[in-house]
């Protein structure tokens, strides 16, 4: 029988095998990590950190940094903070009115839910808006561009309907958020407007909350439209740390900070606006799942009032960095990282990845303090301001770069967790390993490996007619290593993976909970998630031990 304990994700192979203690064996050590795994306690601190708005910069925000910094120390590791400086605009004032042809104010901040007790609790909430836009003032007649994406306006062109001088609405879905305001930008609109329109994450694809996940009419998907299809982090510090006295470019002359002003909105809000566009009909593609038919418009008899006015600054961001030295090789590092900033309370996006990330490093701290020691430095890092364009991640690995790529052998990233199948994106050189480790943890609704399960899934996707990987599939049908996606971008991996080089995962669970539905809006709570995302914890608990356990002891 062989056993191998992991210091954090896939670390056994990637970082070499843990040094024993004399006196410890290995199968003793596992389970001494296991018992350390609480469902019950990733609840608790989930509650805890999900308990007030927790967007970057704001006063919880920053008791969640201290929190996660004092447990870190309580479990010996070694702490230092890393704060950087960066450009982040807070909204002062939004506002979004029907002119024409009725006047009706629209926009504004989400209702809680009574059944929600945390979405209630919104003092110091910041109203919905989107970060990186540009701000203004504007009036114009709007023209619906289905998910504004270049197809989208090749489509408009063809029938002659133009944007220019005009305020478009897109649809969430099909493409980045980022994209849908910078081409309208560069197709001459003056303003855009971005909805969640039901067919996408509301009772097309779940009951509304809080009867079931999905989002409710006035639910609005907050986000990031910085242009990081350029480059992530800072917009002002592009290629160095966002450090005090970093040079710095001016916000007029940062290529990824846009132009007009945008703001997402409700599929309530978006309602009042597409029911009255004239025009052409729209093709079928198009249509979603509110109840009209959708139109083109651009005509003068609807029009809409957009406004956005933000507090430009630099803010100090804050990531945490806990480190377990390693023995005889440590100044080779295995980095482990979530976040911890989000929209507003952020319990599944990004809490519910980083209370299993803070499990797996109690379970670590109490296995060093009792004496094991891992041959590699293991690295573990909360990771400030990743909802507004990984800042922290990217300016931590731009400060650190050339240290990074002489040091780190593997990036091990998490960001929301939620329940089902385990889903696994990155460096192809991990295949074999992640199915291996994925073969030693328990599902917990089925009882069977979590690995049997992901290719059990892979399968029922195919009877389902689904368009899936064929290799995949092929890999899933012969009880064969899964293969692994592609990294591209979207979490704090970007940095590590496309600017230092470093090897890359991005692990969680998912499949089975409705958290699409609460995405980056108020109703992304600690009753939501544990109502309807991942009851109970059990795939925290989960997602922790593949995170940190190689496969069990099997002859």
């Amino acid at each position: 029988m062989k056993t191998m304990m992991l210091a954090a994700l896939l670390l056994g192979t990637a970082a070499g095998s843990i040094a024993a203690t004399a006196a410890t064996p290995p199968i003793t050590r596992e389970a001494a990590f296991d018992s350390q795994i609480s469902s019950a306690e990733q609840m608790a601190w989930l509650k805890e950190m999900a308990s007030g708005p927790n967007h970057m910069s704001g006063p919880h925000n920053q008791a969640n940094a201290a929190m996660i910094e004092r447990l870190f120390r309580q479990w010996g590791w070694q702490v230092k903070r890393a704060d950087y400086q960066v450009l982040y605009p807070t909204p002062i004032s939004t506002a979004l009115e029907l002119v024409g042809p009725v006047k009706k104010a629209l926009g504004g901040q989400e209702p809680g839910i009574p059944e929600d007790a945390t979405s209630n609790t919104l003092a110091g909430a910041l109203p919905p808006y989107v970060a990186y836009q540009g701000d203004g003032d504007v009036t114009a007649p709007v023209v619906y561009v289905n998910y504004g994406l270049p197809a989208d306006y090749e489509a408009l062109a063809r029938r002659g309907i133009s944007v220019k001088g005009k305020i478009v609405i897109a649809r969430y879905g099909a493409g980045w958020r980022g994209l849908k305001p910078k081409l309208a930008q560069e197709q001459g609109a003056i303003g855009c407007l971005i909805y969640s329109d039901p067919q996408q994450d509301g009772y097309g694809s779940a009951d509304t909350y809080p009867n079931g996940g999905g989002r409710p009419p006035a639910g609005v998907q907050r986000g990031s439209v910085l242009d990081m299809i350029s480059y992530p982090g800072d917009p002002l510090t592009p290629g160095i740390g966002a450090t005090r006295d970093a040079k710095r470019l001016t916000r007029e002359t940062a290529p990824t900070v846009l132009q007009i002003p945008t703001l997402p909105i409700s599929y309530a809000d978006a309602t009042e606006i597409l029911s009255r566009l004239k025009g052409v009909a729209v093709p079928a593609a198009w249509r979603g799942a509110l109840p009209f038919h959708y139109r083109f418009g651009g005509t003068d008899d609807v029009q809409v009032r957009l406004k956005v006015q933000s507090e430009w600054s630099l803010k100090t961001i804050s990531n945490v960095i806990a480190t377990l030295p390693g023995s005889s090789k440590k100044d080779e590092w295995v980095v482990r990282g979530n976040h911890y900033d989000g929209w507003v309370f952020g319990a599944s996006d990004p809490l519910s990845g980083e209370v299993a990330l803070l499990s797996e490093a109690k379970a670590l701290g109490t296995l060093y303090k009792a004496g094991w020691r891992p041959k590699r430095s293991i690295v573990y890092a909360s990771w400030d301001g990743e909802e507004p364009g990984l800042l922290g991640s990217t300016e931590w690995v731009e400060e650190n770069l050339a240290e990074l790529r002489r040091k780190a052998v593997l990036y091990i990233n998490s960001d929301s967790n939620g329940r089902g199948f385990l889903g696994v994106d990155g460096s192809q050189q991990y295949q074999k390993l992640v199915s291996e480790v994925a073969a030693g943890v328990k599902d917990p609704a089925t009882g069977a490996s979590v690995v049997d399960r992901w290719r059990a899934g892979v399968r029922a996707k195919a009877f389902e007619g689904l368009r899936g990987d064929p290799a995949a599939l092929a890999a899933a049908e012969l009880g064969g290593d899964l293969p692994l996606g592609p990294l591209g971008s979207g979490s704090d991996y970007t940095a590590f993976i496309h600017h230092a080089g470093v090897p890359s995962l991005n692990i969680g669970f998912g499949g089975e909970g409705e958290s699409a539905g609460s995405y980056h809006s108020i109703y992304d709570s600690y009753d939501h998630f544990v109502r309807w995302d991942d009851p109970g914890l059990a795939y925290g608990a989960a997602l922790s031990k593949v995170a940190a356990i190689s496969p069990r002891s099997r002859r």
